[in-house]
């Protein structure tokens, strides 16, 4: 009932994607996530070295047969990278399937892509964005509405209205997030003209997630009130769970901090310390509005089965009716 054109495309068995999350889209995670039916995408930009980016690949590799794609990191970072190194590597091992994700269109890239037959998925937020990538030669396009956690863009356009109009604007198949949390959500974006779902923060409460349990269990208890939006004021709109550091974030902003003071709490080496210890206020971490529907912390694959047999559940209420 729900295989689709991304299903086809990627050769996956769920139309459902793992959004790549820094430090956390690492190679087990990410097998567990294609093991259990969808793509899991890894976080190249995670690893300092083309070494230890190859090692990664290696390990995956060993821990799936199934799908999966590489994410190149676009955005701007304190640890500038050449996105070249990683392709390189990408392509001596083999992988087939590559997700950008960034300000701008990978216009040095692309070229590359398609030179190596890889099938090549943009993630962008706005219909604009997404055409210029499908006349680049993209595969196919993600767009994920206001609601999402990570980086939410700046044109603050709703998953509702989002996906339709990039649907209807492009040849090319659209991949759809921002809010899907269950089987309802999966179901709505098919209705909208998406040929699959990708969602992050539900993830993020999987016994599998590289997150330390006591954050786990305070997403679990979060709602879809328990979010916000900082770092609009450097240009890099993020929206996270509410805790201290994201209050004092809002705080330096709201007191037009500079860009140092800003980044000393929003660091890398901060959120990583969260996740591994559990100190729940030391750093941030991307979330979206759908934390108010995680409710509990069961495997990736008992999380996807569940999901695609509440989207069946729900496919044929409507049907019925």
């Amino acid at each position: 009932m729900f295989q689709t054109k991304m299903t086809e495309m990627l050769g996956v068995r769920y139309p459902i994607v793992g959004g790549t999350m820094m430090h956390i889209s690492t190679a087990e995670f990410v097998a567990a996530i294609s093991n259990a039916g969808g793509l899991g995408i890894l976080a190249s930009a995670i690893y300092p070295s083309r070494e230890a980016f190859g090692e990664a690949l290696d390990q995956l590799l060993d821990l799936t047969d199934r799908p999966f794609a590489v994410n190149l990191n676009l955005f701007p970072m304190m640890r500038p990278i050449d996105n070249n190194d990683y392709l390189d590597v990408l392509l001596e091992k083999g992988v087939r399937i590559v997700e950008t994700s960034g300000h701008s269109a990978p216009e040095a890239l692309c070229a590359r892509f398609k030179e190596a037959g890889l099938t090549w998925m943009h993630k962008c937020v706005g219909v604009r964005y997404a055409l210029k990538v499908q006349d680049m030669g993209a595969d196919m396009v993600t767009v994920v509405g206001y609601e999402n956690g990570g980086a939410t863009g700046k044109l603050d356009i709703g998953t509702l209205v989002l996906v339709p109009r990039v649907v209807e604007s492009l040849r090319i198949p659209v991949i759809g997030g921002g809010g899907v949390s269950d089987g309802r959500g999966l179901v709505a974006l098919l209705a909208l003209g998406a040929q699959g779902v990708i969602m992050g923060t539900r993830l993020l409460a999987t016994r599998e997630a590289p997150l330390h349990e006591a954050l786990k269990q305070a997403l679990v208890q979060a709602s879809e009130l328990d979010t916000m939006l900082v770092m609009r004021s450097i240009g890099a709109t993020h929206r996270v769970w509410t805790n201290a550091a994201a209050k004092k974030i809002a705080e330096l902003e709201a007191n037009q901090a500079g860009l140092p003071e800003i980044l000393n709490i929003a660091t890398g080496e901060k959120a990583k310390k969260m996740y591994r210890e559990g100190d729940l206020d030391v750093g941030i971490i991307s979330c979206g509005q759908g934390v108010g529907m995680a409710h509990d912390i069961p495997t990736v694959k008992e999380l996807f089965d569940r999901i695609m047999s509440e989207a069946q559940e729900v496919a044929k209420s409507l049907a019925a009716n």
